[in-house]
């Protein structure tokens, strides 16, 4: 990586000359107002965005973290794509109907959707891209969102091969995607960067080393530009993108930053335009001082620790996984360590309009009888002063991550005597780390849904399609999944998924500990932002203005 390229890679000279006059025109046309009356910041429109950790690949196959995601929504463009508010509109594909039963989805692609070389998108580029992440030899962690498409248990699991997956290409503009049950959330899934299509030349000529600056051919608003590891990603704009008029910003710079502390040292000196996030302990300064542009926004999302229950100490007794998730004082977290408006965590799946939550009876007894039940349940599976238990938590990092891992291991501590060692490493290293079942033992991680739905969070535990990462399976969890996706009445859908839950927190693979909401700051220049629970911001929805201050000392 950190080649450098200006323009799309594999661009022929004709669609070159192409561009040229679209880009050219686009000048010309453009207004010099935003669509609020506003005059636009003059010159080159270039957003910059605080983003986190590096992304380990941006091939939108096999990426599964956060800041790949929001890479990848602006690099590729799926048949659906997302509202500034995070609900599906059409994207590559124009308009599509589905058939009485919900098992058979047609699609009608754009005859102006092109890749960033100027070729057109097609239906088999679809076809192409779905078989590919879900053909195990593509080891998609992200594979099992399209588990609903007809016979891909079946491609993932080796049981068919990926010709046999239901998707067809009618002709060149025409798609059909076939499921194995009806799935409320397909529109929504379809708008996930797995879902992308696959410039196949690309892949042919370059192998799995084709998503990089110079190689890298995508179809959304914007190409890879740049690559400087561990320092910034670039994006620029993709003048054969069919929607290119409506799209303001000219180039994209994500910048990799772990420590929040750094991050908004470099917000306050004009740096960035928003920030992936605040330090816990900075944000009252950051409420007197900047509060005009803070952002907090609800999220669907959870904040909790796995446990590897493959071996010891998890692997046989559920009262010790027990006693460690009472013994973590919730409210003191969200209290004095996060902050922001968390709630604390009992059960697994947010609240959501339908769902009826699942908080386990221990969840609602007074703190005091909680650590008394955590005590015995700790003593019970022969542990005390004399005979502590010994456990490594790992953690990604950043100062948030650490602060809360710190937490966490001084509540085991003075509660129980649990003796924690704390392990951080980068982000890319922790999931590799996370997934070894031979060496860890817990670790802190965070899941936000991918589509407004129960099973978004419930299929994290599916023994064929999950990545949990707790080696947890369980054959009656896996029964009411089905069940779920088989039920046409939606309340015994939702049934059918809240019982699934009972069963994991009875088991307690997993110690969730706050629903989430996403901090940010954001400057007064920026417009076209929308918060959104799904916190989905492609940057083709904004545009910067003349005559705004902001970052204050």
């Amino acid at each position: 990586m950190g080649t450098r390229t200006t323009t799309p890679p594999r661009l022929a000279l004709p669609a070159l000359a192409a561009a040229a006059l679209v880009a050219l025109g686009v000048a010309a046309c453009s207004k010099p107002e935003g669509p609020g009356g506003e005059p636009l910041k003059p010159g080159v429109q270039i957003l910059a965005r605080g983003n986190g950790a590096e992304p380990m690949t941006l091939d939108p196959h096999r990426a599964v973290s956060v800041p790949a995601m929001n890479i990848l929504r602006d690099l590729f463009e799926g048949l659906v794509s997302t509202a500034p508010d995070g609900t599906p509109v059409p994207g590559v594909a124009e308009r599509w109907d589905t058939s009485s039963d919900g098992l058979s989805w047609r699609f009608e692609l754009r005859g102006n959707a092109l890749w960033s070389t100027g070729e057109p998108v097609t239906a088999d580029d679809f076809v192409a891209g779905l078989r590919r992440a879900l053909d195990p030899a593509t080891e998609s962690g992200a594979a099992g969102l399209l588990a609903p498409i007809l016979n891909a248990r079946g491609v993932m699991t080796r049981r068919v091969g990926v010709e046999e997956l239901g998707v067809e290409a009618l002709d060149e503009h025409t798609l059909v995607i076939r499921l194995a049950a009806p799935t409320p959330w397909l529109l929504e899934l379809l708008t996930h960067p797995v879902s992308s299509p696959l410039y196949r030349p690309g892949l042919e000529q370059h192998g799995e080393d084709f998503a990089r600056p110079g190689r890298l051919v995508s179809n959304g608003p914007f190409y890879l530009s740049d690559w400087q590891p561990h320092e910034h990603i670039t994006l620029a704009r993709n003048h054969n993108y069919w929607d290119r008029r409506n799209v303001a910003i000219d180039k994209v710079v994500y910048h990799a930053i772990v420590d929040q502390t750094v991050e908004l040292e470099r917000y306050r000196a004009g740096q960035l335009h928003w920030t992936a996030d605040v330090p816990h302990h900075q944000l009252g300064w950051v409420q007197r001082r900047l509060g005009s542009e803070l952002t907090i926004t609800p999220r669907m999302a959870v904040t909790w620790l796995g446990l590897n229950v493959t071996r010891p100490p998890f692997d046989t007794d559920a009262g010790l996984r027990r006693a460690l998730a009472m013994a973590i004082d919730r409210e003191l977290i969200v209290r004095s360590v996060t902050g922001a408006g968390e709630v604390p965590a009992y059960s697994w799946v947010p609240p959501m309009a339908g769902y009826p939550a699942q908080t386990p009876a221990w969840g609602k007894l007074p703190r005091r009888q909680q650590v008394e039940e955590a005590r015995r349940l700790y003593a019970a599976a022969g542990y005390s002063g004399r005979n502590p238990l010994e456990l490594e938590l790992l953690y990604p990092g950043g100062l948030n991550n650490r602060r809360l891992a710190i937490s966490i291991a001084a509540m085991w501590r003075e509660t129980l005597g649990v003796q924690t060692r704390l392990r951080e490493e980068p982000f890319y290293e922790f999931l590799e780390s996370r997934a070894d079942l031979g060496t860890t033992m817990a670790f802190r991680s965070g899941w936000a849904a991918d589509y407004r739905d129960a099973f978004s969070f419930a299929g994290l535990f599916d023994s064929e399609t999950g990545a949990s990462d707790t080696g947890w399976r369980n054959a009656e969890y896996d029964e009411l999944l089905q069940a779920s996706m088989q039920a046409r009445n939606p309340r015994r859908r939702l049934a059918l998924l809240a019982e699934a839950e009972r069963i994991l927190l009875e088991e307690q693979p997993i110690i969730p500990l706050y629903f989430d909401v996403r901090r940010r700051l954001v400057r007064p220049e920026v417009r076209g932002w929308v918060p959104n629970p799904m916190d989905l911001h492609p940057s083709r929805h904004f545009y910067l203005v003349s005559g705004t201050a902001g970052g204050g000392e």
